[in-house]
């Protein structure tokens, strides 16, 4: 069954706090939402103009909170990027108290990728021995709290379709699996269909993002990820693709949520849930 949710992230060029969009999926029916995560603390967030959430805070308290709304959360995104050096002491501890923390909430997963760029001074092989043994700790710790660990396609080389093969195959276990980003895809220069026909027995979670005529003549091909839509679901260059990926998880039975990350501009997310439940409803 497909399900619709959406990232707090749409709300963050706004400067609301995280009960701002999550009244708005209450007031419009949704009933998941996806939450950005702070290791530390921005004053930013501190101050109430921030709907990321600092995993040093109370995971029971935030749950009560959701629980009088109705709303569950599908996802924690703590995606530091696990390509990169740094992913070694501050992304493997970052995703162990998300894992923790999405425990305490009742939520099935943890999205993690890559960074942006190829790190200097590393071989493409020295990256993967990298990418292996972050998720090598990061799953035991899954294993142990029930939590799914997913990848996300966002950069250099989680979009590349055999690379994320490589990644997905690193370990034989069903706590590793996949994000989809119709939009990271897309932008990279991959078909989103087509890189969801290739991984579907490994979907677990999947971001809906759209893109902007003017964006894909300027970047598609030479970026590898956008942080979200900036126009309306349905109303870009990537609209098709994403009803044909609908389809093709209606035609396979999938059983899960569609989170919506698009700017929070007036009107655009509304026109958002619009296009998609008639493509859900198709």
């Amino acid at each position: 069954m497909l399900k619709l949710g959406m990232h707090v992230d749409n709300w963050r060029h706004f400067d609301a706090s995280y009960e701002v969009p999550c009244q708005f999926a209450v007031d419009y029916d949704i009933e998941y939402v996806e939450f950005g995560t702070i290791d530390g603390d921005y004053f930013i967030q501190a101050l109430g103009y921030n709907p990321h959430i600092p995993l040093h805070s109370d995971p029971l308290k935030l749950k009560s909170y959701l629980d009088t709304l109705g709303l569950k959360v599908s996802q924690l995104d703590a995606a530091y990027p696990m390509s990169c050096p740094e992913g070694q002491h501050r992304g493997i501890g970052y995703t162990i108290r998300a894992i923790q923390f999405a425990a305490a909430l009742d939520c099935p997963c943890v999205d993690t990728t890559d960074g942006g760029r190829k790190p200097e001074g590393y071989t493409d092989e020295e990256v993967m021995a990298l990418i292996k043994q972050y998720y090598r700790v990061v799953l035991e710790w899954a294993q142990r709290y029930d939590i799914i660990i997913n990848v996300e396609p966002h950069g250099p080389y989680t979009t590349n379709p055999d690379t994320m093969e490589r990644i997905l195959s690193m370990f034989d276990s069903p706590y590793l699996r996949l994000n989809l980003d119709t939009g990271n895809t897309f932008i990279a220069g991959q078909d989103p269909v087509a890189f969801l026909r290739r991984f579907r027995d490994k979907l677990s979670h999947c971001h809906i993002k759209d893109v902007s005529e003017d964006l894909a003549r300027a970047a598609r091909g030479g970026e590898t990820g956008i942080a979200c839509s900036m126009v309306a679901i349905g109303e870009g260059v990537n609209a098709e693709n994403i009803a044909g990926c609908i389809e093709l998880l209606k035609d396979t039975d999938w059983d899960g949520v569609l989170s919506i990350e698009c700017e929070a501009a007036p009107g655009k997310v509304e026109q958002s849930l619009e296009w998609l439940r008639k493509e859900i409803a198709r």
